[in-house]
C-alpha cells in the first residue's frame, strides 16, 4: 500500500523541478519528471505551467498510487531522488552604496522611516516611498538610514538600482528578483526562470529574516510590487521622483534643505574660512542653489572662486534664467568653466544613456582629433570631481538623467546634429567591433551570420573565460547600442550587434538584460530582409532567451519564423538549428512525438549539407546530438528499445569524436532509460560512467543530478 503523500507535498516537488530549468541537468530533471508520469499514467500528460495545472499532474500520480501498488512504490521512489529543490545556505548581502561622507538635516524623513520599521507587525509589509525632484538627495536620504539601520538588518542589506539608462532598459522585477536571489546564496543555475516562481522563491526564503530592500529610481508602482514581501522582519524602502500611485505605502516626500541646513552642508564640503569669505555672495548662492544637495556639492569647490563682480548679491537682475531649477544651474555653472576638450567629451558622450562610459568608449565618441585613451580617462575622471558624471562601482561612469539631458542640447546647440549623429554611429560601430572579436573568443566553436566575424576574427583574450567576462560587463551598453542602432535606421548593424551577444547569452544567463535589444533585432531584420539568415538567426536568438524565460508560446512562434527565414534564404544549417531548437522545446512541453519528428526533420538538413559547405565539419558533431535528442523523445513516449538504439549509436559518435561531456550526457540519458525499464545494474553502471567523466569536468549541476538519479535506483531496487 502506498504510505500516503500529501497532495501539496508532491506537487512541490513539480514546483521544485520546474524552477531548476535554469540549468541544463534542470532541464533534463524536467524532461525525465514528464517521462515518469507519461510511463506512470499510460498517457500523454501536457507539462503544467502554473501551480494549479501541477497540482492538477500530482493527482494523477496520487490517483494511480492508490490502485496500483507497484506504480505506489516507483511513484516513492521517483520522489525520493528528486530531493527538495535548493536549501543551501543563505548569505547576508550587503549591497548599499557607501552613504555620503556629509549628511545633513532630513530629521523628519530619517524619523518617519524609523516609525514605518518599528510599527507593529499587522502583515501588512512595511514599505516606504521616499520621493522628490533630482538632486535633492532622496536617494542619499535612503542610504543614510540604511547605514544607520545596520544592526537593525543581521540578515543583509539588499539593493537595486531600476532607471537603467532608459525606460527601454531598465531592470523588471524578474531580473532584480534573479540578482536578488543570487546574493542571498542560490546558485545562478538554480533561479527559477519564470517571473512568478521567483517571485515566490524570494518571499519563502526573506519569510523568516531581518532584511532591508532599497529600490533605487523605481518608474512605477508595477515595476516595484513583485518585489515586495509582508514579512515581518522585511523593510523595503522605495526611492522615486513622485508618489506612486497604487502602491500601498507611506509617503515620505524630500524636499530642499532649509537655508540652515544649506549653509552648514556647505560650510563640511568648502570649510569655515571659504563660507566667510564669501560674504555677501553667500546669499546669492544659496538662492540658486535652492537648497538642492546637488547643486551645494557642485557650488562648493567654486565657492572660492566667485568673481568679485557677483559678491554684492542680486546678480544681474536678469531673472533665474534657468526656471527655479537648481540642479540645472549647479550643471551650466560648472559646465561653463570647463576646459573646450572637456566641455566637448561631456556634450557627445551624453548623446546617448550609456549605463557605463569608459575611456575606449570616449574615444570613439570624441572620434579624429580626441584625445587618447588615457587622456580620457583623466578626462572623465575630471568630469567626475566636477560632479558632471557618477563613478561607477567598475570604475567607469554615468551621468544623471537631468545632467545628461543638459549636455544632449549643448550637443546640439553647439555641435550640431550631424556631428551628434556621427559621434553616435562611432559609438555604435566601436562597440560592435569589440563584441564582434569578444563574442567570437568566448565561443569560437559556433557559425556565424555577421560579416565581421570573418573580417576581424577572435579578440586576443587569455581565454574563453575572460573573453566572457569583457562582453558581461559590456551588456548594457551594448543593448543600448542595439536600440541606437534603429534609431539610426542601420538594421544590420542591430542584429550585428545582437548576433555578437550570444556567447553572454548562452554562458552568462543574461536573457533579461539582452531581451530588449533582442526584440529591437528581431524588428529591423524583419523590416529589412525577412527572407535573410540574419531574419532567421535574430529569431533564434529571441527564441532562445523567450525560452529560459520560460515564455514557450512566443518561443514556439520565434522559432516557426526562424526556420522559415532560414529556407527562404537556402541556410540549411540554420533552417536545422531552428527546427532542433523547436525540438527541445517540444521536450520542454513534454510533447514527445512532435519532438522526435523535429529532430529527424534537422536530420535530414544536416544531412543535405555537402562537404564542400563550409561547416560541413560541424555535421558529424551536430546529427550525433540528434541521434541522442531522438532517443530522449522516445523515452518520453516509453520506447525504451528504440531509445537506446539512438542513444548508444550517439554515445558512440562523441567517443569518436572525443566529446566528453556529451558523451556524459548520453549516458546518462542511457542510465534513465535503464532506470525506466527497472534495469537497476544497469543505469547504475551508466550512472559511475557518466559520474567519473562529469568529476573531472567538475559539472556540479548535473554531478547533483545524477546523485538523485541513483539514490531513485536504489530505493526502487530495495
Amino acid at each position: 500500500m502506498f504510505e500516503p503523500v500529501s497532495l501539496s507535498a508532491v506537487a512541490a516537488v513539480f514546483g521544485a523541478v520546474g524552477a531548476s530549468v535554469a540549468s541544463e541537468a534542470g532541464k533534463w530533471a524536467w524532461e525525465s519528471a514528464g517521462a515518469f508520469v507519461r510511463r506512470v499514467t499510460g498517457r500523454d500528460v501536457p507539462a503544467p505551467t502554473g501551480a494549479v495545472e501541477r497540482a492538477a499532474v500530482a493527482q494523477l500520480l496520487l490517483d494511480v498510487a492508490g490502485s496500483d501498488p507497484a506504480q505506489a512504490r516507483a511513484i516513492r521512489a521517483w520522489l525520493g531522488g528528486q530531493g527538495g529543490g535548493w536549501s543551501g545556505p543563505l548569505a547576508a548581502p550587503s549591497l548599499l552604496p557607501p552613504s555620503d561622507r556629509f549628511f545633513t538635516d532630513r530629521r523628519k524623513v530619517l524619523a518617519l522611516l524609523d516609525k514605518e520599521a518599528g510599527r507593529k507587525t499587522d502583515g501588512t509589509p512595511r514599505v516606504s516611498v521616499l520621493y522628490g525632484p533630482q538632486g535633492m538627495g532622496v536617494s542619499a536620504a535612503a542610504v543614510h538610514w540604511g547605514a544607520l539601520q545596520r544592526k537593525r538588518f543581521p540578515d543583509g542589506q539588499l539593493y537595486a538600482d531600476l532607471s537603467g539608462g532608459s525606460p527601454a532598459t531598465a531592470p523588471d522585477a524578474a531580473a532584480v528578483l534573479r540578482q536578488f536571489l543570487i546574493h542571498l546564496g542560490m546558485p545562478a543555475d538554480r533561479v527559477p526562470p519564470a517571473a512568478q516562481d521567483r517571485v515566490e522563491r524570494f518571499r519563502s526564503l526573506v519569510a523568516e529574516r531581518q532584511l532591508l530592500v532599497v529600490l533605487d529610481h523605481a518608474r512605477s508602482a508595477a515595476q516595484v510590487r513583485p518585489l515586495i514581501t509582508a514579512a515581518p522582519g522585511v523593510v523595503t524602502v522605495v526611492v522615486a521622483r513622485r508618489p506612486l500611485t497604487g502602491l500601498d505605502a507611506v509617503p515620505i516626500p524630500v524636499g530642499p534643505l532649509s537655508d540652515k541646513d544649506a549653509r552648514r552642508l556647505l560650510t563640511d564640503l568648502a570649510g569655515k574660512e571659504t563660507v566667510s569669505a564669501a560674504g555677501t555672495a553667500l546669499a546669492d548662492v544659496l538662492e540658486r542653489c535652492g537648497g538642492s544637495p546637488f547643486a551645494l556639492r557642485a557650488a562648493a569647490p567654486r565657492l572660492a572662486f566667485i568673481p568679485q563682480q557677483r559678491r554684492g548679491g542680486g546678480g544681474d537682475g536678469g531673472g533665474d534664467p534657468h526656471g527655479g531649477d537648481p540642479v540645472r544651474a549647479a550643471v551650466q555653472e560648472s559646465y561653463e568653466v570647463l576646459e573646450p576638450e572637456e566641455a566637448r567629451l561631456f556634450r557627445l558622450c551624453a548623446l546617448r544613456p550609456w549605463p557605463a562610459v569608459g575611456p575606449e568608449l570616449a574615444v570613439a565618441v570624441a572620434g579624429p582629433g580626441g584625445p587618447a585613451v588615457e587622456r580620457a580617462g583623466v578626462l572623465l575622471a575630471g568630469l567626475a570631481e566636477a560632479g558632471l558624471v557618477e563613478a561607477t562601482p567598475e570604475g567607469r561612469y554615468r551621468y544623471r538623467p537631468a545632467v545628461r539631458r543638459f549636455a544632449e542640447e549643448q550637443a546640439a546647440r553647439v555641435d550640431g546634429l550631424a556631428a551628434c549623429a556621427g559621434a553616435v554611429t562611432r559609438a555604435v560601430e566601436h562597440l560592435l567591433r569589440f563584441a564582434v572579436r569578444a563574442d567570437y573568443a568566448a565561443l569560437r566553436e559556433r557559425w556565424h551570420v555577421g560579416p565581421l566575424y570573418r573580417e576581424l576574427g577572435p579578440g586576443d583574450y587569455p581565454d574563453a573565460g575572460a573573453a566572457l567576462a569583457a562582453l558581461a560587463a559590456e551588456v548594457g551598453n551594448l543593448v543600448e547600442a542595439v536600440l541606437a542602432a534603429e534609431e539610426l535606421a542601420a538594421p544590420a548593424t542591430a542584429c550585428e550587434l545582437a548576433e555578437a551577444s550570444w556567447a553572454v547569452q548562452l554562458k552568462a544567463g543574461r536573457h533579461e538584460v539582452l531581451l530588449p535589444a533582442l526584440r529591437t533585432a528581431v524588428r529591423a531584420a524583419v523590416a529589412h530582409d525577412p527572407d535573410s539568415a540574419m531574419a532567421g538567426r535574430m529569431h533564434t536568438q529571441l527564441a532562445f532567451a523567450l525560452m529560459e524565460l520560460d515564455l514557450l508560446a512566443e518561443a514556439e512562434s520565434c522559432l516557426v519564423d526562424a526556420s522559415s527565414a532560414f529556407e527562404r534564404a537556402g541556410h540549411l544549417l540554420g533552417q536545422a538549428t531552428a527546427v532542433e531548437s523547436l525540438g527541445l522545446l517540444r521536450l520542454r512541453q513534454w510533447r514527445w512525438q512532435p519532438a522526435y519528428d523535429c529532430f529527424e526533420q534537422a536530420d535530414g538538413l544536416l544531412a543535405s549539407i555537402g562537404p564542400d559547405h563550409e561547416r560541413a565539419g560541424d555535421v558529424p558533431r551536430a546529427r550525433a546530438l540528434l541521434k541522442r535528442h531522438r532517443g530522449r523523445a522516445l523515452r518520453g513516449l516509453a520506447e525504451y528499445e528504440r531509445a537506446r538504439v539512438w542513444l548508444t549509436e550517439a554515445l558512440s559518435d562523441f567517443r569518436r569524436l572525443h566529446d566528453n561531456y556529451n558523451a556524459a550526457r548520453t549516458l546518462t540519458n542511457l542510465a534513465e532509460t535503464w532506470a525506466d525499464t527497472s534495469a537497476t545494474e544497469e543505469a547504475l553502471a551508466a550512472i559511475d560512467e557518466a559520474a567519473a567523466i562529469l568529476d573531472r569536468e567538475q559539472a556540479e549541476p548535473h554531478l547533483r543530478y545524477l546523485a538523485g538519479l541513483r539514490q531513485q535506483c536504489l530505493t526502487e531496487r530495495d
